[in-house]
């Protein structure tokens, strides 16, 4: 490749040449929940699930619903449930050969985030699933995280992005999806076809299935 003889930083020592971190920020890495990180979770109703397989092949899947629907169950015990979707289950194939986890929490507006570290398992029932119904839809599965590292990251990567000010925002500077997945996976497919199948009002009348 044209890259292979670029400099590379391949050790601890390398890479602290360009900085490490001030005490506070290095011992802010906590053990369980607190108070203030349940408040945060119940206010989140987005959140990135971060995991790999032994190989090193990564997923980072999002996660939405209403504020709170990742549930605390106790200061070291969260539960994030599965809601309706293509069901390729990237993450979650991850999950069975290597359990080690990331959460990232967001909140709308909220430049910091949260961020949640641990063993997770897949799990089919449980005495909480019901309080993880929404709609009268019954998740099937839900991943259960027993948490080992707690911290929030500031906001700067928010600040420079600007990713919740409504005057960066352009969402056309990319077509449709449906032109983009007939140009990429579904050739064959009548472009009016694939409008109606990626139209958004379709989408929400299937968020929650009941069955």
């Amino acid at each position: 490749m044209a890259y292979d003889d670029l400099p590379v930083i391949d050790t601890v020592a390398a890479l602290e040449e360009y900085g490490v971190p001030q005490p506070a920020v290095r011992d802010k890495v906590r053990d369980h929940l607190h108070d203030l990180d349940r408040q945060w979770i119940s206010h989140s109703p987005f959140v990135v699930l971060a995991t790999s397989s032994p190989d090193g092949r990564c997923d980072a899947s999002p996660k939405g619903d209403s504020p709170g629907f990742v549930k605390v169950l106790d200061d070291r015990t969260v539960v994030v449930p599965e809601r309706a979707g293509n069901k390729r289950f990237d993450g979650y194939h991850n999950v069975l050969t290597n359990p080690h986890v990331g959460l990232l929490f967001l909140i709308p507006g909220r430049g910091d985030t949260l961020r949640v570290n641990g063993r997770a398992r897949l799990v089919s029932d449980g005495p909480f699933f019901d309080d993880l119904v929404v709609k009268g839809h019954r998740p099937v599965m839900a991943l259960l995280l027993e948490v080992e590292e707690v911290f929030y990251h500031c906001a700067k990567a928010f600040m420079r992005s600007q990713l919740w000010e409504p005057e960066s925002w352009d969402p056309t500077v990319m077509p449709r999806h449906a032109v983009i997945a007939k140009e990429l996976v579904r050739q064959d497919s009548p472009l009016a076809e694939l409008d109606k199948y990626y139209d958004v009002e379709r989408y929400k009348a299937g968020l929650y299935p009941t069955s």
